[in-house]
């Protein structure tokens, strides 16, 4: 694919700039160049220094005045340098002026978040989208790569039709790369729609056999993973960096009453989140949309916990899944002190607090999913004839028996089950003893099981 350009094997030392020109922007600014540290760190390019700059105008061609722009740049050069990294986004032209004045490379935000994203991409769908994201990201900034046809061009001949022809050979060479990075665009699209619609034919089939599930979405690094890991069992990638996750994982979890709930864990929101990658991610988030309801996992011991919510449902209102009923969960609680816990419980009024390194409130965190899903099954009393051993043997598989019992040839058992299931067991429901809608003998009721 193009990358935007050519890169030395390893950037070594950067220096991370952030620049606003508000004052009670300043320590949002400071949060999120300490952020862009994360990620940078997270792409294993040692970080030189960092440097807050404040404008008080208005600067298209470099974001900065002058001064400023030849101070940072000294700075760059002073801690040997090979790297300028912007936590703002820089438009094409930007970052042609900032590479041209400095002489070192020069990225922002955006591609960093794109180079961790191709770093951590597992599966086919991800490879893809990050290609995509990638190459649009790569397009408008594709005339960078033909700065040295203008150096050609100044020194042909000297004549103005030298000059011109050179020119115009860069022009023709480089409109013919860009239609051929718009055919590789065209062609990823294809593949991707491709994988979208096999996903999507794997949803169809989760619907013809409906089963609950939960979406668990929240900030970057907030411990999704850790916690599907612990409830589930599963083996999904969970390290202290950001974006770990990248792909989609569901897994079964069983709650308290028997039913099965499929969990899938999600690829984490960061602020300034490209707006290109939530497109090109749309497919995987769309797990979030489907959901019947989301676990909103918020690391607890982060001092920007509020501002970590805010971009979630930022995210998820664009993906029109902000209004899905939702759990919070406020996790590595196990890091709290005992002030902290109070003000974020006011905060956030009904949340759990929970722990995947100690099991903290993990019990409480499955019940609640229970309930988020109790509609969904029903809880009878069965005689099921001991011949039907396959009815016994559904029930063990997609509900739970409460207790079971042997009179004569049937089997009494106290069972819940999903909804889907109630033409099953129709016939062979009973009623609770004493219970109003008691038929006279305790035989089965096809009406119980379906009033």
């Amino acid at each position: 694919m193009f990358e935007v350009r050519d890169k030395p094997e390893m950037v070594e030392r950067a220096l991370l700039v952030g620049v606003y020109s508000d004052k009670a922007d300043a320590e949002e600014a400071e949060s999120l160049l300490a952020e862009l540290a994360e990620l940078v760190e997270t792409l294993g390019i040692g970080i030189a220094d960092r440097s807050l700059v404040r404008v008080r105008g208005s600067y298209p061609s470099h974001l900065m005045g002058r001064g400023k722009m030849a101070e940072t740049i000294e700075l760059a050069a002073t801690l040997g340098c090979d790297c300028i990294i912007f936590d703002n986004e820089l438009t094409p032209g930007q970052q042609r002026n900032w590479e041209k004045a400095s002489d070192v490379l020069v990225i922002d935000r955006h591609e960093v978040i794109l180079d961790i994203f191709s770093m951590r991409a597992r599966s086919r769908e991800a490879t893809l989208q990050v290609q995509l994201a990638r190459m649009e990201y790569a397009l408008p900034r594709m005339a960078r790569m033909w700065g040295h046809l203008d150096r050609q061009g100044g020194g042909a001949g000297g004549g103005k039709g030298g000059a011109g022809a050179a020119r115009g050979e860069g022009e023709k060479q480089i409109e013919v790369d860009r239609r051929l990075a718009r055919k590789r665009i065209d062609k990823v699209r294809g593949e991707l729609a491709t994988v979208r619609r096999q996903r999507e034919t794997q949803r169809k089939e989760r619907r013809r056999a409906p089963v609950p599930s939960a979406a668990i979405v929240g900030y970057t690094n907030a411990g999704k993973s850790s916690l599907l890991n612990t409830l589930t069992g599963a083996e999904v990638l969970a390290e202290d960096k950001l974006f770990a996750t990248l792909d989609t994982t569901t897994r079964k979890l069983e709650l308290a009453d028997g039913q099965t709930l499929l969990l899938t864990d999600t690829v984490g929101f960061v602020r300034r989140l490209p707006h290109g990658l939530v497109e090109s991610f749309k497919a995987t988030l769309e797990e979030a949309v489907i959901a019947d309801f989301l676990v909103h996992v918020i690391d607890a011991s982060a001092r920007e916990a509020y501002e970590h919510f805010t971009t979630t449902l930022e995210v998820l209102r664009e993906l029109g899944a902000d209004e899905k009923r939702m759990l919070v969960a406020l996790n590595k609680a196990d890091l709290l002190a005992p002030e902290r816990r109070h003000e974020l419980a006011t905060h956030f009024e009904g949340a759990i607090f929970t722990s995947a390194a100690t099991g903290e409130g993990l019990e409480e965190l499955v019940g609640r999913m229970g309930d988020m899903v109790i509609d969904k099954v029903v809880r009878h009393r069965l005689r099921v004839p001991q011949a039907r051993q396959d009815l016994v043997a559904l029930l063990h598989r997609e509900g739970k028996i409460l207790a079971e019992e042997y009179e004569g040839n049937d089997i009494l058992l106290n069972a819940t089950y999903p909804k889907r299931l109630l033409a099953n067991f129709a016939d062979f429901v009973i009623a609770e003893p004493g219970s109003p809608a008691a038929p006279n003998a305790a035989a089965p009721s096809h009406h119980d099981a379906t009033s």
